[in-house]
């Protein structure tokens, strides 16, 4: 349900089991009875028509003929997930429900997605590299009598995940780096309800498959971190991801905007670097400097005021993205800052007004940071969290280093609230 909405479309459900599971065990199975699976079915068809379906857990002969039934008389276009054995391990389909599975659920759908072992119950062909998988995608269709198969390839050892679909007697590759420590849980379930949704959409099959392939990827790179087991993918990440990045876009637009309409104020203390005013995406999604929104060229001195050079967008700063980021690591609400030349008087004022302040003194930066590119912004942050318990400090400074100049970063939740307790800072002279 998760995956459709996400990917707009509206979603039913015909529910044909009841599992008791966690991310790591399933314990007790109820299954309905097979006229109760049709009825939801045919009540949801007859009352909005049915665009296109997916199957997930079907567990026994009976239902799988009651669906097999609802297909041929309703007509939509189906993707069959052959759920077999659940993350867990656990059977999740009994051994006399597999030939109703292949000999009638299959020949119905336009799209079967087998994993690997799925595949190998399914054709008897060994799948443990891509010419296996190949020719157990061409004898699903062939033999089976779907329209297309995708064997999935996160089975299958090597760097990259690769599916392979095989459709109307072309093979075509889908492939994607695997993800390291990403959850699991839930993969095949949304990588088949992906297709479904872009089929009922009006995609090609390949179409969907591609695009299903993405969604998955980011499911499983963003999944959420809970249970004991396999954590589940994380099907919003789709929307969150695109949310999230307009909003920080605005959010930094109008923090500039603010900035610049104060620029009297400000511009006496902006460095000879320029000043940026950065915002990255949350936890999880913030994993580089092209996930933090900053001005491009700075935000410099122009005929006695101040002035953005560029727009504002992602990956557009470096060196303070790379110490938002860091921040970040060790305090999700500390997701943006603005920088400005270090004056000792602006740091009196902050600790008047009650902010936490952070001194990082930059000579007792360790050789061994400071020969690798890029670390000093994690050794800073370090720092700077020591001085707050655990917490990001409102203010970090320094009094520079060779070829480093004296520098107060302005921590804030946002771009705006940062630039604004830059503001307030500034007022108090």
């Amino acid at each position: 349900m998760k995956t459709f909405a996400a990917l707009g479309v509206h979603g039913t459900v015909a529910l044909t089991s009841v599992t008791a599971q966690n991310t790591y065990q399933v314990t007790m199975v109820h299954d309905l009875p097979p006229e109760m699976v049709y009825e939801q079915i045919r009540v949801v068809a007859e009352d909005m028509g049915i665009d296109a379906g997916k199957t997930g857990m079907l567990s026994n002969a009976g239902i799988i003929r009651a669906v097999a039934r609802a297909v041929r008389d309703f007509g939509f276009p189906l993707v069959v997930d052959p759920v077999m054995v659940a993350k867990s391990g656990a059977r999740l389909l009994r051994e006399d429900a597999e030939q109703a599975l292949a000999r009638e659920l299959v020949p119905l759908a336009k799209v079967v997605t087998p994993n690997a072992p799925e595949a190998e119950r399914l054709t008897g062909v060994r799948v443990a590299d891509l010419d296996g998988a190949k020719l157990a995608a061409r004898r699903i269709v062939e033999e089976l009598g779907c329209e297309a198969a995708v064997v999935k390839g996160g089975h299958v050892a090597g760097q990259t995940s690769i599916d392979v679909l095989y459709w109307r007697g072309t093979y075509r590759l889908f492939e994607a780096p695997r993800v390291e420590a990403g959850c699991t849980h839930g993969t095949g379930c949304s990588f088949s309800a992906a297709i479904a949704a872009e089929l009922a959409k009006g995609a090609s099959v390949e179409e969907a498959v591609r695009r299903a392939k993405e969604f998955v990827w980011l499911a499983i790179r963003y999944g959420l971190k809970v249970g004991k087991g396999h954590c589940p993918v994380n099907p919003t990440a789709w929307l969150e991801l695109r949310a999230t990045r307009y909003e920080v876009l605005e959010n930094v637009e109008r923090a500039v905007e603010l900035l610049l309409k104060s620029s009297d104020r400000v511009y006496p203390y902006a460095p000879e670097v320029g000043i940026n005013v950065v915002m990255a995406l949350p936890a999880p999604y913030a994993q580089s400097v092209d996930d933090a929104a900053g001005v491009a060229g700075r935000i410099v001195k122009c005929g006695g005021g101040l002035k953005a050079v560029g727009p504002v967008r992602f990956g557009a700063s470096s060196h303070l993205a790379r110490l938002v980021l860091e921040l970040l690591k060790r305090d999700p609400s500390a997701r943006a800052a603005v920088n400005i030349r270090f004056h000792e008087e602006l740091v009196k004022r902050a600790v008047e007004l009650g902010y936490r302040v952070a001194f990082i003194d930059r000579l007792r930066e360790p050789l061994e940071v400071k020969a690798v590119e890029g670390a000093t912004m994690g050794w800073i942050a370090a720092e700077a969290v020591k001085y707050g318990g655990g917490a990001a400090p409102d203010i970090i400074y320094d009094k520079g280093d060779v070829g480093k100049e004296p520098m107060i970063r302005v921590v804030g939740r946002d771009a705006v609230e940062a630039v604004s307790k830059l503001l307030k800072l500034l007022n108090q002279q």
